[in-house]
């Protein structure tokens, strides 16, 4: 993986990933009992067919966000205590730094070594699962906006790279 860029991405959409799957089952009710009315003027669009593929596509959808969900719960209950509490304060609380450092009793620069470990820690744990680079992007491409939040992420990598070889 790209220098926990996924890690980073999955932890911190980690939070709406129940959210939606609850959305997706009130989508699937609607299309369901509102099968019988017209949804467009179109009688394919309103077919027996049409309306199983629209609730079959959102449950994959479904399916797809739950696998991640219990992969990142999986992920972070294989990781040490420390590593595991700073990932989800930083990243799904979202708390920021200086509290989490703080919390934890660590010096700033200590707590950023420890959580670049953590995440390091949770990387190599998701790509020892099989969730490399390229399959999670695969599996999370109709995702928009983890995608979203994914180029974001990867954006900031960059431009910290790009600081350090200025540096250098």
């Amino acid at each position: 993986m790209k220098n926990n860029v996924w890690a980073r991405t999955l932890l911190f959409t980690y939070k709406n990933l129940e959210i939606l799957a609850s959305s997706i089952d009130k989508l699937v009710e609607k299309h369901a009992l509102n099968s019988f009315y017209n949804i467009s003027s179109s009688i394919q669009d309103n077919s027996v067919m049409a309306v199983t593929n629209r609730i079959y596509a959102l449950m994959d959808r479904k399916i797809n966000l739950i696998n991640i969900k219990v992969l990142i719960e999986e992920t972070l209950e294989a990781c040490d205590q420390l590593s595991a509490q700073l990932l989800i304060e930083r990243y799904i609380d979202g708390d920021r730094s200086e509290i989490v450092a703080e919390r934890h009793g660590l010096p700033l620069r200590t707590y950023f070594r420890k959580l670049q470990q953590a995440e390091d820690s949770f990387t190599s744990k998701i790509a020892s699962r099989g969730f490399t680079d390229d399959k999670l992007k695969d599996q999370l491409k109709q995702e928009k906006w983890i995608m979203d939040v994914y180029r974001n992420f990867l954006s900031k990598r960059v431009g910290e790279l790009e600081e350090l070889e200025e540096a250098i």
